[in-house]
């Protein structure tokens, strides 16, 4: 989250505060795995840990991480003109049908064999629920893998080119809803433009959910969600363009309506 935060203003992650509260008869496995992660993700993300704090609590853990960036042009939210093409970086809904495949199992999966869990090593006991289910761990492993364990997209590619940015972490009709009000401008995007990952497409059939509900409001995919000139060649997934007002949608059939700022509330009720 911390570094798709730093990508979505154009930013490059650098060092990282790390705030840990924990209960002082806590397993030292569990310390040390915790920081075999966080020691995971710097590399991968070449981000160095330079400070933090740690406090001991009677019960229950709390992580708090700033991450500090840099950028030699940094892109806001506001920058978006009339005639721009928004852009996604890749497939939207994944991550959301992965937590609702997590929530008919009503079982974690445990990080440690997640590569294993093609072939179903250490997973019998998931593998026979799925298959009650019609699936397969093959069907969710991407799923799985997106919500469980997201990667934040660098804009780096691209970045000279864009208008305006944001990461879709609540949902892409919410983000680029915030986008808007920042920019003062409206939307236009196509149904059949937005990515679907054949996995989404089946498992969500599967599940009796609509995947483009999915893709739409699910959120946390941590995908960069940006507008561009539309003289400008941009190798991402265009879905639309910016307009002077209004937010509309066109489904497949080429009928337009109007779209509202559906997503993840931090602070609201969720629906």
């Amino acid at each position: 989250m911390n570094v798709s935060d730093i990508f979505a203003m154009g930013g490059t992650p650098k060092y990282l505060l790390l705030g840990m509260v924990m209960n002082k008869d806590t397993d030292e496995e569990v310390v040390d795995s915790l920081f075999k992660g966080v020691q995971d993700a710097m590399k991968r993300y070449k981000v160095s840990l330079v400070g933090g704090d740690l406090s001991a609590s009677h019960e229950g853990m709390v992580l708090s991480a700033t991450l500090i960036g840099y950028g030699k042009r940094y892109v806001k939210r506001s920058g978006a003109k009339k005639g721009d093409k928004i852009y996604v970086t890749g497939n939207l809904g994944d991550s959301a049908c992965g937590l609702e495949v997590l929530k008919k199992m009503k079982k974690p999966i445990p990080f440690e064999i997640m590569g294993h869990r093609a072939n179903g090593k250490g997973l019998k006991a998931e593998s026979r629920q799925l298959s009650a289910l019609g699936l397969s761990m093959n069907d969710i492993e991407p799923l799985l893998r997106k919500h469980l364990l997201p990667e934040a997209k660098s804009p780096v590619k691209f970045l000279k080119n864009l208008s305006a940015m944001i990461d879709i972490s609540d949902g892409l009709l919410i983000d680029l809803s915030r986008l808007c009000d920042e920019s003062k401008v409206g939307a236009r995007i196509y149904e059949e433009k937005i990515p679907l990952s054949a996995e989404l497409k089946r498992v969500a059939g599967i599940l009796g959910i609509s995947p483009m509900r999915l893709a739409l409001s699910g959120g946390e995919d941590y995908e960069l969600l940006f507008t561009a000139p539309p003289e400008k060649k941009i190798k991402a997934i265009c879905i639309g363009e910016i307009t002077a007002s209004g937010r509309v949608i066109i489904d497949s059939s080429g009928r337009e309506k109007r779209f509202s700022a559906e997503g993840y509330q931090h602070f609201g009720i969720q629906r």
